[in-house]
């Protein structure tokens, strides 16, 4: 059974994880695949993201970020807090043949908040079908 406060996708993506690593910690690649944001790979950074306001989610088009964890190129973890999220991204790179397996959990959605189930339907489905293949897009067009 799955958690019902979280959104676990896990994705292959045919680059060495070094590269992965890139596009997930350098500030421009991010925000070319993700959102515009002004992230650095430092534990306790604090960094936004943005993008549309959605009124009806109570979300103003900031998420508010802090580096909490990192181990390059294996682990990163950031706070992400928007509207009445108060959530936790966690991103794991594991090598797999010429490729790398990238594990993102979204975690810490009360489930029983329908503003928040709502969120986590929207941010769930948004990481599953766009994001991540935006991701392996600039990935194949980055050297």
């Amino acid at each position: 059974m799955s958690d019902p406060g979280t959104v676990a996708v896990d994705q292959f993506l045919p680059h060495p994880p070094v590269k992965v690593w890139r596009a997930l910690t350098d500030s421009d690649l991010l925000g070319r695949w993700l959102m515009p944001n002004d992230s650095a790979p430092v534990v306790g950074h604090r960094f936004t993201f943005r993008t549309d306001p959605r009124p009806g989610q109570d979300f103003d088009g900031t998420v508010h970020c802090e580096v909490l964890d990192l181990d390059p190129p294996r682990l990163l973890r950031w706070a992400w807090r928007g509207g009445r999220l108060d959530t936790v991204v966690t991103w794991t790179l594991v090598p797999e043949g010429r490729g790398t397996r990238l594990f993102l959990v979204h975690a810490g959605f009360d489930p029983d908040d329908p503003l928040q189930v709502r969120t986590r339907d929207l941010l769930g489905g948004g990481w599953r079908s766009h994001v991540l293949s935006r991701l392996h897009h600039l990935l194949t067009q980055t050297p």
